[in-house]
């Protein structure tokens, strides 16, 4: 059992697989020094895969547009020499996907990870959407099935700060996670 703690680019970020698969909240921010620390620190930590599960026009509690982090994450990787993919596949907030539409995220996930890119998986706040696919890319790979996926996510989320509050956020997320058979 390698115990070895692994360091993670930022709060409310977290290692689902160590050393290949990382989840969390927005890496974006509208002060663009903290979307910059951010993003270098995502780099620094090696991830070249970054999966979008936000919606395209999605506004937080205040009613404002997420400022789009693509375009300065390309210019940062661009100015190191360092090949990004990202790949935008929204659920709408609070819900879940259809069983294909999970399929296409998990398997995403795999492929990125099979070539070798550090992934990172990220909605807005890195509790509902994230923590759904989370759990079923627990649940897929046998390393917690049913109710086992959510106490492993709780156990995988335990630095976060935010860790008090549930992952996944609503129990509609919860159900499909639970729902989730191995192997799918």
């Amino acid at each position: 059992q390698n115990t070895m703690k692994l360091t993670v680019p930022f709060p409310r970020s977290y290692w689902v697989v160590p050393g290949k698969f990382l989840a969390g909240y927005y890496p974006g921010s509208r002060d663009p020094s903290t979307a910059q620390r951010k993003l270098e620190g995502l780099l620094e930590h090696g991830v070249r895969h970054f999966t979008n599960l936000m919606e395209e026009h999605e506004r937080n509690f205040s009613g404002e547009t997420f400022v789009p982090y693509e375009q300065q994450l390309e210019n940062i990787a661009a100015k190191g020499d360092i090949p990004i993919k990202l790949v935008h596949m929204p659920i709408r907030d609070t819900d879940v996907p259809t069983v294909e539409g999970m399929v296409a995220i998990l398997d995403e996930i795999d492929r990125a990870i099979l070539q070798n890119p550090r992934v990172y998986l990220h909605c807005w706040g890195g509790r509902g959407r994230t923590g759904t696919a989370v759990g079923c890319y627990l649940a897929r790979h046998g390393m917690g099935v049913g109710e086992a996926a959510l106490d492993l996510l709780s156990t995988l989320r335990q630095n976060d700060p935010i860790s008090h509050l549930s992952s996944p956020e609503t129990e509609i997320q919860a159900q499909f996670v639970r729902s989730w058979v191995k192997g799918t």
